[in-house]
């Protein structure tokens, strides 16, 4: 089995615990588990871990705290956090503390797994390197640093969320960009209307691309986007 990124989950009900930590080793990563906030901080300092996964309500520690102490001592690591709170106000105290992902409870397995994937490619590329910023789509080229898309000499610039939503769909490139993940990411709710906006910058990026037919935005129902060629 590929060996995949190593773990670090916090998750206080132990029987929920137990059973990502299994189903986290069984798709190939290697899960260490804790079950209260202080001993999460404790092995995150003893360990190098790929990615962090806290539940918000903990012992001890709550994963705010620990998320805001894991960033003291480093600005990198992802951090996703699981809770039941699903009030905005807590959504965006995640963020404010370094959050790259949020889940509200229940949730599905299958998609923690998916955002896993998902936040790692974006962070580490598929290889477990540095995040890609420069990509070649067809007859274009794309700088996301400089947030430009280039073709044939001329140079198209992006706005922010023009570069980071073209820029997830090269990461995702012939495979499907979850809508709802694209909106908490890029632009922190899913709400109706930062949905109607998404679907306002997919038409500017369909229209930047027209000139290579070979490259397509698609829109897959009920699911996302998925960027082909």
């Amino acid at each position: 089995m590929e060996n995949k990124a190593k773990v670090l989950l916090a998750e206080d009900d132990e029987n929920l615990g137990m059973l990502l930590k299994e189903y986290l080793n069984a798709k190939g990563y290697q899960t260490d588990l804790f079950v209260d906030g202080e001993k999460a901080f404790d092995g995150f300092k003893n360990n190098k871990y790929d990615i962090v996964i806290l539940d918000v309500m903990m012992p001890i520690k709550d994963g705010f705290s620990v998320a805001k102490d894991i960033r003291m001592i480093d600005d990198k690591v992802p951090i996703l956090f699981l809770t039941a709170k699903s009030m905005k106000e807590d959504v965006l105290e995640g963020f404010s503390v370094g959050a790259d992902d949020y889940m509200t409870k229940p949730f599905s397995i299958e998609e923690l797994q998916y955002r896993i994937e998902a936040i790692l490619r974006r962070t580490k590329g598929a290889g477990g390197v540095a995040s890609q910023d420069q990509f070649v789509l067809g007859a274009y080229t794309f700088d996301a640093t400089k947030q430009i898309l280039g073709h044939g000499g001329i140079d198209q610039k992006l706005t922010a969320k023009e570069s980071e939503l073209l820029k997830f769909l090269c990461i995702n490139r012939n495979a499907v960009l979850d809508r709802n993940f694209a909106l908490k990411t890029i632009w922190s709710d899913d709400s109706y209307f930062n949905a109607r906006s998404m679907d306002v910058y997919i038409t500017k990026l369909r229209k930047y691309l027209k000139e290579d037919p070979s490259i397509q935005i698609l829109n897959i129902r009920g699911k996302g986007f998925k960027l082909i060629g």
